[in-house]
């Protein structure tokens, strides 16, 4: 809600900073007096479009500081993270500067924020109902979601977007897949063939086979070394040997261990090592006896190791990284291959569209359904608002299938007349600008109905136009009952509706040296006095300020009788007197 808005050199305001309750809040005050400065400065919070007439004459710039209690407003929060900035608190605070060259700069919590930004965010926070501003009731989506809540078709809703949701992504699905399926088909193909071509060395551990042929390649000359090393270590020429001198060093330690442990030591480590030069030169002797390589096995291995080199040079890859290339390979064409194929894909999307359809059908079937009771409460709470005669009708229009929604499979609009006699039309077409404010009045009230949720601040500007009276009454309470749901403004030239107001603000001009707006609130005396003005006009006499707080008790007197009255006991109230 809005707790507060600063206005500095704002047109005839020089500085003022005016708080707000959370419920019905009245701006009154006499022609000219810049009652709308309010609405101006809301506006200038809510993103609206600003220029250099609205800064103070002479200064060289005006700023708008608005603080709105956010607690609890998912809404709110959901905005925040969408635009990655923080909320540390429940307090939002909006500040707008206009130079008086009509250059813009615009804050949220301290931090830079565009246009377009504040706009959103402003969305959220401020809904206004003005004839001099494009109404929310006039936008197609608006009714809709309006229709919804009132008929609490919320599940329906919600089925009818996520399977319109699943239809969308399976069709996107099955196009690309049919578009790209002749590159598929290319790809698997390529990738095949790659698989092919490294098979043989894929059934083989590459680097055994390298060691295992230059083994080969070198056996001869491998088994002469290997015939020299045994003769070396143990031969029954003349020359001496490993062995043989080992065991002269065993002889000398073994005659001298009883002398000395060393020697008893490092005897026991002869004989160890004696055995190890054995096992050696027996291994070294069997090597060099061993029959020469077996032609076809080389060959064998010969014709991995061309292939081997044929690939990394046709891949321009080492053969390891391409052996481990076949692993991906491997993957992707698995991939590719357990993708449905294009009449599988047809399969589920024709089964999300009929998905799609039949929840669409009980969506549109429950609204019109729902329609003519919604038009006649409706109907019933225009009645006492000054339009007698006023009839509203939903017209539903089935579109062509390519333009089905997630909204479902008709445009819907609110069709109204005001007058005996004349034809239904779209809403835009035929209502004045006071039939749409207290039209959006009452859509407001019948919505806000449940409480629930977190609502933005509305802003009636001159919902009254056209009214006097027992119907500028009805209006009062019925802006008094919204004002216990959610907080909202309105300017108003009625006692009766003003008198109905939670906080009661005045704005009036002071004429001295610079003609200046002042805003205050008011209460008691004062107030009276101005309702008295609003009433009586310029004479005010006792008399006037007697029917004044007789209007005044009979607002405190209705609250305790509606305490516990629903809205449409409310409307039927309304539609008796």
């Amino acid at each position: 809600m809005l707790t507060s808005l600063t206005l500095e050199n704002l047109a005839l305001i020089e500085q003022k900073e005016i708080s707000f309750d959370a419920r019905f809040n009245v701006i009154t005050g006499e022609t000219g007096a810049g009652k709308s400065l309010i609405l101006d400065a809301l506006s200038l919070c809510a993103g609206e479009r600003a220029d250099s007439g609205m800064v103070r004459h002479g200064c060289e710039e005006a700023s708008v500081f608005g603080e709105f209690d956010v607690a609890n407003n998912e809404h709110v929060a959901a905005w925040f993270e969408e635009h990655d900035r923080s909320l540390d608190d429940d307090i939002l605070l909006i500040r707008r500067k206009i130079s008086a060259q009509g250059r813009s700069k615009s804050w949220i919590n301290g931090v830079p924020a565009s246009i377009s930004e504040l706009k959103s965010l402003g969305a959220i926070l401020v809904n206004i109902h003005s004839q001099h501003a494009g109404l929310e009731l006039l936008k197609p989506q608006f009714v809709v979601d309006w229709l919804d809540r009132i008929g609490e078709l919320g599940d329906l809703k919600s089925a009818t977007k996520t399977a319109f949701h699943h239809y969308q992504t399976l069709k996107k699905q099955a196009d690309d897949a049919r578009s790209q399926s002749a590159q598929r088909a290319d790809r698997m193909a390529l990738l095949s063939a790659k698989l092919a071509d490294i098979e043989p060395l894929l059934l083989v551990n590459f680097e055994e086979i390298e060691a295992e042929y230059d083994e080969l390649s070198n056996l001869e000359t491998l088994m002469r070394e290997a015939l020299e090393a045994a003769v070396q270590l143990d031969n029954d020429d003349d020359a001496p040997s490993v062995l043989s001198l080992l065991g002269r060093a065993m002889r000398i330690c073994d005659n001298n261990a009883q002398a000395s442990k060393t020697f008893g030591e490092c005897s026991q480590l002869l004989a160890l090592a004696q055995e190890q030069i054995i096992d050696a030169a027996a291994k070294l002797t069997d090597y060099a006896e061993r029959e020469l390589p077996d032609e076809a096995r080389l060959d064998e291995l010969n014709g991995l190791l061309s292939l081997a080199h044929r690939l990394s040079s046709k891949y321009h890859t080492p053969i390891t990284e391409l052996i481990a290339d076949a692993a991906d390979w491997q993957d992707e064409l698995n991939m590719l291959s357990s993708l449905p194929d294009n009449d599988t894909m047809d399969a589920k999307v024709l089964e999300a569209y009929q998905a799609y359809l039949a929840a669409a059908d009980k969506l549109d079937q429950a609204r019109i359904q729902i329609a003519p009771d919604v038009c006649e409460r409706l109907e019933a709470r225009l009645l006492p608002l000054a339009l007698p005669n006023a009839r509203c009708e939903f017209a539903f229009n089935e579109k062509s299938a390519e333009h089905y929604t997630a909204q479902g499979k008709y445009d819907i609009a609110l069709l109204f007349s005001a007058n005996v006699g004349m034809p239904l039309q779209p809403l835009h077409k035929v209502a004045s600008g006071g039939e749409l404010s207290r039209m959006a009045l009452v859509m407001q009230v019948m919505a806000a109905g449940d409480g629930a949720g977190a609502h933005p601040t509305l802003v009636f500007d001159e919902v009254d136009v056209g009214i006097s009276g027992g119907t500028a009454q009805v209006v009062g309470e019925l802006l008094r009952t919204l004002g216990k749901h959610q907080q909202l403004l309105a300017i108003t030239h009625q006692a009766q509706v003003a008198a109905a107001a939670h906080r009661h603000i005045l704005v009036h001009k002071e004429h001295g040296e610079h003609t200046k707006s002042q805003m205050q609130v008011i209460t008691d005396e004062a107030q009276i006095d101005e309702l008295a003005r609003m009433s009586g006009g310029v004479n005010i006499t006792e008399a006037t300020r007697a029917h004044v707080k007789s209007l005044l008790a009979d607002i405190r007197h209705a609250d305790e009788l509606t305490a516990n009255i629903s809205a449409d006991e409310m409307a039927q109230r309304g539609k008796d007197t």
